[in-house]
């Protein structure tokens, strides 16, 4: 096609000549001009951005005549823009192309952002929603992502996120912690009296690291009296009569907490019944040994006396019925006091020595 139109354009030159007709100039016309095409290889990513290596060749048809910037080139660095152009010239004029060329080969700088430090302890104990953040030099970044991580319970636990520049390129980062949102357990919370005492026991997970008990008399507040690791915690000087409530609390490493109540009657001496407790069924009277004492005077009234007993043992267990200086007596409704002494030597000596104490019961 060039050859063809260059022939023709000699025959027009002729034609002008015996005509005299005025010629065209070259510029007016680029119809017949070569052409300049660039081949870019390359791997293309996201808006016209390049994530890798990028070799460019110029085709230039038909052949020119000369050319100026066109020779195979490549870049391997990130780039916001670099640009090359090829100039060529033929017998019918000249052509020009500019590329310009954007590499971002390099992944966008990624960190975790967590929504809250932990919660106790280096652990969280309930969900934590955790934030990608970062940061690109070339292209810019054009998102990250977010996770919300609300368990299994794990001491090792993570997430994973990433960040996604203009270019397309991906950088991922992971956030590590410990998780636990499962309180532990605490059972079996016991009293067994004292004078005026009371020896708490209680049973916990074996995850619990700290054990709190409080106490609270009638509608005051609670307060801690014990702080510790132990499974068993007695408590001093109370009012014999006087109800206790006791809240037992277990935590975990991570904070999680479990608590179990209980309402204790303190005692004197008499450990049981617990004084003015409802009972309905014989009860088995209790109380604190004595020292050297041999056996024990145990005194029953409702109203009078009606009857009495000589255990070995600091316990009595009283019968249904009975019978008392020639009367028959049986335990029915109403409030009943009982007393005791301590008895020293021979049952016949009758040697008696101070009152171990008294308290009361009502049976229904």
């Amino acid at each position: 096609m060039h050859r063809v139109s260059t022939v023709s354009r000699r025959l027009l030159v002729l034609a002008v000549a015996l005509t005299g007709l005025a010629l065209p100039s070259a510029a007016g016309s680029q119809t017949d001009v070569g052409s300049i095409t660039p081949s870019i290889r390359g791997t293309l990513g996201a808006h016209g951005w390049y994530v890798s290596n990028v070799t460019v060749n110029w085709v230039i048809d038909p052949p020119p005549n000369s050319s100026t910037g066109c020779d195979a080139f490549t870049l391997t660095a990130d780039t916001t823009g670099t640009s090359r152009t090829c100039s060529a010239t033929w017998d019918d004029g000249s052509d020009t192309r500019t590329v310009t060329i954007r590499i971002d080969k390099t992944v966008p700088a990624a960190r975790a952002v967590p929504s809250r430090p932990p919660d106790a302890n280096g652990w969280y104990n309930h969900p934590v929603a955790v934030s990608f953040a970062g940061s690109d030099a070339t292209s810019g970044l054009a998102g990250c992502s977010s996770v919300t991580y609300s368990g299994p319970d794990n001491g090792g636990a993570s997430v994973a996120g990433d960040c996604t520049d203009n270019a397309g390129n991906v950088g991922r980062a992971t956030y590590g912690f410990s998780y636990d949102a499962t309180p532990p357990s605490v059972t079996k919370v016991t009293a067994k009296h004292g004078y005026r005492s009371v020896l708490l026991g209680w049973a916990a997970s074996p995850d619990t690291q700290l054990v709190q008990v409080t106490r609270s008399l009638a509608s005051s507040p609670g307060r801690q009296i014990y702080r510790g690791t132990a499974r068993a915690f007695r408590d001093k000087h109370l009012r014999p009569g006087a109800k206790y409530h006791y809240t037992v609390t277990a935590f975990d490493a991570a904070a999680n907490s479990a608590a179990k109540g209980l309402t204790v009657t303190a005692t004197g001496r008499l450990t049981n019944p617990a004084p003015g407790e409802h009972v309905s069924s014989p009860p088995r009277l209790a109380w604190l040994p004595v020292k050297r004492a041999s056996y024990y005077n145990v005194q029953l009234f409702r109203g009078k006396r009606i009857l009495t007993a000589w255990p070995t043992h600091a316990s009595f267990t009283l019968p249904r019925s009975w019978v008392y200086q020639g009367h028959r007596y049986r335990l029915r409704s109403g409030v009943y006091r009982w007393y005791v002494w301590p008895g020293f030597g021979p049952l016949s000596q009758a040697h008696y020595g101070r009152m171990v104490g008294h308290s009361s019961f009502v049976y229904r």
